[in-house]
């Protein structure tokens, strides 16, 4: 667990994991099961999935749970949209976890490259 807690790209999923759940925090109590639940599951997914791939010994099985944090992070990213677009939240309150999910991206493309 401690290589993975210095592991840069873990991190920020941690922390646009704690984001979200901070966000969703102030969606309407009705959201519980719909956007809050979705958003939460795909910030938890990106994190998780990252951790996994790093325990697996195979290139071919870390760049499969990649492959799968890649696509939680996409969620992730047309939640946040949709959470605007119907006015839970405003522009500015996501575009620090949109600009993280950004990076975080670009680690995992690099990342699967480096294993190939």
């Amino acid at each position: 667990m401690e290589k993975l807690k210095k592991f840069v790209l873990w991190q920020k999923a941690m922390n646009v994991a704690e984001n979200v759940y901070r966000l969703t925090q102030k969606f309407p109590r009705d959201e519980i099961y719909g956007l809050t639940s979705q958003m939460r599951r795909a910030a938890v997914s990106v994190a998780s999935n990252i951790a996994e791939g790093q325990s697996r010994s195979s290139v071919l099985d870390r760049n499969r749970f990649l492959e799968i944090a890649d696509g939680s992070k996409m969620e992730l990213q047309t939640q946040l949209m949709i959470a605007v677009r119907i006015g839970y939240t405003k522009q500015d309150d996501i575009e620090d976890s949109l600009n993280v999910l950004s990076e975080i991206g670009k680690m995992i493309h690099a990342l699967k490259l480096k294993q190939v």
